[in-house]
């Protein structure tokens, strides 16, 4: 009898044996995960200024994380807030409505701040913000559902819409620095502001500080450094910050990386980030573009200093993080928002085709066409960017088919000069059945786009009059880096390309937790 018991229990004991060294084998959790996102950081630029950075920055990443130097958007006309809103849920404008960082309101006929919420009012700051207009989840929101709200989330960026978007709906806060003031300003839609974060704002505020600001390379090896320079009157520079644009000059240069990881030093000071068994979340972006969005040609050691000193600044960080969390605690996830300032370039002087297009006269054109058509009546009501907005309203009471309007306006509008293809609301809707044509769809959002986008040609300019908005279009490729860091990650560096969308779905699998309610990307393989 004794034996007969012991025939069944033995398989017992060898499953619990399994599964108890399962458990000792399984990859930790880490106690906090850091996104960091370089506003407009290349693997181009960051490998051409390799020669001038310390050990313990990109080197290290490079090193001892998991770096995948090629990634894209699933998307395009990427911005600042397109590209966030897509890091954090996983998702594309089609599915999560941040189509850009404005775009125009139907209703009113105006642009609208991706952002901007007068339900709410801001702390340090006069504006209404909230992040209502991001239609799905995000990982940061999944991770306070998981943890039953004990997850601290909290994002810290130079610009309200990146510090909005990335710090999702349950946030605990988000922090943005105001134009003004220079004060760390956040919204009343997270609850009251951190009494901590008030202190570091009135002890040690970025309007007494700035005006001492000297901005010139961190050394004579940037200056002589020749990636750029092509000739000897722009090997040095000196910004100083002052007027009514200080701070919004000051958060186009090197110095915000640093004020950014200093509010973030005294975020840890002052919290229990990373300090217990339960996983937080903090979000920092950081800026790699050009110094007041200026042309790369006026201002190109200032960006080979800004990649140096940005260098110094993950350093910092890494350290800070290894100080406050412990070595192997935390995931560190460092990537870019992919698009790059426009350069105006006179083409002509190169022989090279160009022209320019305008969409206030192809917007005054085509309602010309439709009224010889359909009768009187404005039948394009506005245009934004190289979007057209019909007016749905006057077509139904003609009792017009809007298939045919449509059809009709794209064959009209492909007859300018400068227009590569016209892509229809419905033409989007419909489905893709290219790369490119997805990734154009991908960009648009049935609330939020208009009933006809017109992709001008490249090497074309495109204008609005009304506005003076104008861009000068190119569709050349631009990489850039996805690093992950810490957390028993693998060391590799992997060239095959990678969509930014697999961010959030790789991040739930390290806090074993859900993806966005949006995402259907599959989470990166073998990263540890």
């Amino acid at each position: 009898m004794c034996s007969k018991n012991y025939r069944f229990l033995t398989p017992l004991f060898f499953v619990l044996a399994c599964t108890q060294a399962g458990a000792q084998t399984a990859s930790p959790v880490p106690r906090l995960v850091v996104n960091v996102v370089v506003d407009q950081l290349r693997t181009d630029y960051l490998e051409a200024f390799s020669d001038l950075y310390g050990a313990d920055g990109f080197n290290r990443l490079l090193r001892d994380g998991r770096t995948y130097l090629q990634a894209e958007y699933p998307f395009r006309d990427v911005d600042r807030a397109s590209a966030m809103a897509c890091i954090m849920s996983g998702s594309t404008p089609y599915e999560n409505g941040i189509v850009a960082e404005s775009w125009m309101d139907r209703k009113t006929l105006r642009p609208v701040y991706c952002v901007d919420d007068n339900r709410y009012r801001g702390w340090l700051a006069s504006e209404g913000y909230s992040p209502v207009a991001l239609q799905v989840s995000t990982i940061t929101d999944e991770l306070k559902m998981a943890t039953d709200g004990r997850a601290l989330v909290y994002s810290i960026a130079p610009e309200a819409d990146a510090a909005i978007l990335s710090a999702g709906h349950a946030a605990d806060c988000a922090f943005w620095l105001n134009d003004s003031t220079g004060y760390w300003s956040s919204t009343s839609y997270y609850g009251d502001y951190p009494e901590w974060a008030l202190r570091y704002d009135s002890s040690s505020p970025l309007s007494e500080r700035i005006s001492g600001f000297v901005w010139k390379p961190v050394s004579s090896i940037v200056g002589n450094f020749n990636y750029f320079i092509s000739n000897d009157d722009k090997r040095t520079f000196k910004h100083k910050f002052e007027g009514d644009r200080r701070v919004i000059e000051f958060k186009t240069s090197a110095f915000v990386n640093e004020e950014v990881n200093r509010f973030a030093e005294h975020c840890f000071d002052n919290t229990e980030l990373g300090k217990d068994q339960v996983t937080d979340f903090l979000t920092l972006t950081y800026y790699a573009g050009n110094f007041d969005h200026k042309p790369i040609s006026d201002c190109p050691v200032e960006l080979q200093d800004t990649y140096v000193r940005l260098d110094g600044e993950i350093s910092r960080l890494i350290k800070l993080l290894e100080s406050h969390v412990g070595a192997g605690r935390f995931l560190l996830v460092l990537t870019s928002t992919g698009y790059m300032d426009d350069e105006f370039t006179n083409l002509e002087k190169y022989k090279i085709p160009t022209g320019e297009f305008s969409i206030t006269r192809a917007s005054a054109l085509l309602n010309m066409y439709l009224m010889a058509i359909y009768g009187q009546g404005k039948y394009v009501e506005a245009e934004y960017g190289t979007q057209l907005f019909l007016n749905q309203k006057l077509i139904e009471e003609k009792q017009l088919n809007m298939s045919d309007v449509l059809t009709r306006s794209s064959a009209f509008l492909m007859q300018m000069a400068g227009v590569k293809d016209v892509y229809t609301s419905q033409r989007l809707a419909l489905g893709a059945w290219t790369s490119g044509v997805s990734r154009i769809r991908n960009s648009f959002n049935i609330n939020r786009s208009g009933d006809i986008y017109i992709e001008v040609s490249p090497g074309w300019k495109y204008v609005n009059e009304q506005t003076g908005e104008q861009d000068f279009i190119r569709a050349s490729y631009v990489g850039f880096p996805v690093f992950f860091f810490g957390c028993n990650v693998r060391p590799e560096t992997v060239k095959t390309p990678v969509s930014v969308d697999c961010i959030a779905p790789t991040l739930a699998g390290f806090m074993r937790i859900r993806a966005p309610n949006a995402c259907s990307t599959a989470p990166l393989s073998a990263i540890r």
